[in-house]
């Protein structure tokens, strides 16, 4: 008797171990399903913030010539704030990137990329990491704005805007020995909505006085604009913050809220 009751209660902790058992397995699966879920949703979420972020706030470009030398050099990564000019104005000096305006830029060659790098490039594109229509854009200095009179040279070398000569030394780079600012003399007034832009390589930089038979006539619109550079994200020892030096702009700019 005594082992026939000992039988039955071994026989129901068996019994109850296996339905413990079977009840942890759907539970352990439904975790893991949860959990891959909630991996999804963030994903979702992250992707979701960082197209908005990069569609209306700040992007990435990386620097394909060296137009812009010393200040930027090739192949460096900057971001770029897209709010200006859109909720900021643009300021004499700023560091803009713009669209071509048409006939700046020679027809560039399509590039071929296997299937695995063209959509990891495409999609850090999404999300801002990656640039590649960068080649379809430029990136100059901002020297006159809508209504200036822009001339170069005086007997210095230097060139002025409404009459106010600019010491640009601070960002210009120069040919060793020359001191004129601009090889070609140009005296230019920019349209409305426009404006007249150049490369702190003065002599290596195919911007607003070299475009005068292209479409705008080297005047850029700001419609083009896509926004100002901020800083040089990559590579490390390269970083900084773009200058838009308002010291060389202040007499200019004090002119223009003097006569509004």
């Amino acid at each position: 008797m005594t082992d026939e009751v000992l039988a039955s209660r071994s026989d129901r902790r068996v019994s109850e171990s296996k339905k413990s058992r079977s009840k942890k397995a759907p539970s352990k699966k439904r975790s893991v399903l949860l959990f891959i879920r909630d991996l999804l949703i963030i994903f979702v979420v992250a992707l979701l913030i960082s197209f908005l972020i990069k569609t209306f706030l700040i992007r990435s470009f990386y620097i394909p010539s060296g137009s812009m030398e010393n200040t930027l050099q090739v192949d460096d990564r900057i971001i770029v704030n897209q709010l200006e000019p859109g909720l900021f104005p643009i300021a004499h000096g700023d560091v803009i990137v713009f669209k071509d305006p048409g006939g700046w830029l020679l027809p560039q060659p399509e590039i071929v990329q296997n299937p695995i790098v063209a959509g990891a490039d495409w999609l850090l594109s999404v999300v801002g990491l990656s640039a590649p229509d960068s080649n379809d854009h430029l990136i100059k200095r901002v020297i006159g704005l809508p209504g200036d009179h822009v001339v170069c040279c005086n007997a210095l070398g230097q060139m002025s805007v409404n009459d106010i000569p600019l010491d640009e030394s601070e960002y210009v780079l120069l040919p060793v020995g020359e001191t004129k600012i601009s090889k070609d003399d140009f005296d230019v007034t920019i349209p409305a909505d426009s404006l007249w832009m150049m490369g702190d390589n003065r002599y290596n930089s195919k911007d607003s006085r070299y475009n005068g038979n292209a479409v705008g006539k080297g005047f850029v619109p700001i419609d083009n604009v896509v926004g100002r550079a901020l800083v040089v994200s990559w590579p490390l020892d390269h970083w900084a913050w773009l200058d838009d030096y308002p010291d060389v702009f202040l007499e200019v700019e004090q002119a223009a809220k003097d006569t509004e």
